[in-house]
């Protein structure tokens, strides 16, 4: 495996694995990985096969950081990272720089703006955050020229965006979404978990809690349950920990992420809970 750190560099390599008709499949991270993102990379490699190129890339993007998140306290490790992606056999870990991604960024003034599937949920939580995300991939897009991208399903309205985007754009990308990836108690793999403290990490489970309570009236129902009496419920469930503070708990149609007023089987719910100062998200289809 190698380390590219140039734009220049990597469309170059990316445009005569073109030529040669390999295929190229992309994972885009920020990060600080561990084995969720490893589980983005064996589908890459799956997907394009051993004559294919993976290629990894970590940058942790600015664009998508409002002013008081956690930008510069974000994870990194770009030694491990490293030795993750070269044990899992990618080809190439792209790790930019922040003035090689946005050389001039006093003069920039060019984005990709998503305005409908970015609303809510997380967008209406940290605005801005989703112009950031579909700038930097679509950039990323045109710099490793890939056939597929895989991101993961945590981040499922994410996912949801990047895809509409490519769509509307008419980027020549499959965009492949991979189930999350989950601690043997539940909790979603997440580069943010290392920012709990122990007890802290004993509390965060409960959105994985919350979730299984929720399939579970679900379940149980006969009938479709309003949204706002299982928010409730779910809302009491979360909030017996003490460190616990909820964002939003959204219940909504995977397809169009349009709220539901009834939850029945086939509704997408999604929440955001600050466990002490860390935010994590979760989401799963009840």
């Amino acid at each position: 495996m190698q380390i590219v750190n140039s734009i220049t560099e990597m469309q170059t390599r990316a445009r005569q694995w073109q030529v040669e008709e390999k295929g190229i499949g992309f994972v885009p991270t920020m990060g600080c990985l561990h084995a969720g993102h490893m589980s983005l990379v064996k589908r890459a490699r799956r997907i394009v096969g051993q004559h294919g190129k993976v290629v990894v890339s970590i940058y942790v993007n600015p664009l998508q950081f409002g002013p008081k998140e956690d930008f510069r306290r974000y994870p990194r490790d770009l030694d491990t990272d490293q030795k993750l992606c070269a044990a899992e056999g990618a080809d190439i870990l792209f790790a930019p720089a922040d003035h090689e991604m946005y050389p001039d960024s006093n003069r920039s003034s060019t984005y990709v703006l998503e305005e409908k599937l970015s609303r809510q949920m997380e967008g209406a939580s940290r605005p801005g955050h989703f112009r950031g995300v579909t700038t930097v991939v679509a950039k990323l897009f045109n710099i490793v020229l890939p056939n597929v991208a895989v991101f993961g399903e945590k981040d499922f309205q994410q996912a949801a965006v990047v895809r509409r985007m490519t769509q509307d754009l008419n980027f020549p990308v499959q965009i492949e979404v991979a189930p999350t990836q989950r601690e043997e108690d539940g909790l979603a793999m997440s580069s943010r978990n290392r920012y709990l403290s122990p007890e802290e990490r004993a509390q965060a489970v409960i959105l994985w809690r919350a979730i299984q309570e929720a399939k579970k009236a679900v379940s149980a129902s006969t009938t479709p349950i309003l949204a706002e009496t299982l928010r409730v419920r779910v809302g009491t469930l979360i909030e017996t920990q003490p460190s616990a503070r909820i964002d939003y708990i959204e219940f909504f149609h995977p397809a169009t992420l349009e709220p539901s007023r009834d939850v029945s089987a086939g509704t997408q719910m999604a929440l955001a809970v600050f466990i002490g100062k860390t935010r994590l998200i979760d989401n799963a289809a009840l």
